[in-house]
């Protein structure tokens, strides 16, 4: 057998397993430090405040439409090993659009990418929105940042029916 078919063979395998040893869940508070210095570690910018907001926000309020799940490593029994995070909310109505999921918040730990997590969070809230009914999951990506459009393209996502528009208020 050639090597880099072997090699390709055996990383699709670790892949598989590294994602079956995911657990995802709900977040907890003693995650909320774990979140926040996985954003501050990918996005360079610290925002504790901002993640203690959403924990109160998402963490604990109307949790029937309101997501915040993390993946660990199933394995790892500490609580302490978040390697990601998703969080996303039904919205309804907003500009005619029926009830829908969207996802505003996805980061996983950089030295476990490629390895599932980002997957399995995605399924996981996925599994949520169409528990509370929805049949549809939106969001938004800057058209330069390749490595989310990627993965949400991935995921099976696409241009949807709307167009964002901004304008500078100076």
């Amino acid at each position: 057998m050639d090597s880099a078919v072997s090699n390709a063979k055996t990383e699709r395998v670790a892949k598989a397993d590294a994602a079956d040893a995911v657990r995802v869940r709900r977040v907890r508070a003693a995650d909320v430090p774990h979140v926040i210095d996985l954003d501050a570690h990918v996005t360079k910018i610290a925002k504790a405040a901002y993640w203690n907001d959403i924990f109160r926000r998402y963490g604990r309020q109307r949790l029937n439409e309101r997501f915040f799940l993390v993946a660990e490593d199933g394995a790892q029994r500490s609580g302490s090993g978040v390697l990601g995070f998703i969080i996303g909310e039904i919205r309804a109505w907003e500009f005619g659009s029926t009830p829908c999921g969207w996802v505003f918040a996805l980061s996983v730990e950089p030295r476990a990418r490629l390895a599932g997590i980002g997957s399995a969070l995605f399924a996981a809230i996925s599994e949520e929105f169409k528990k509370a009914g929805v049949n549809k999951m939106r969001t938004m990506v800057a058209r330069d940042s390749m490595l989310p459009l990627q993965f949400f393209r991935s995921e099976g996502m696409m241009a949807g029916p709307y167009l964002q528009l901004e304008k500078d208020l100076e």
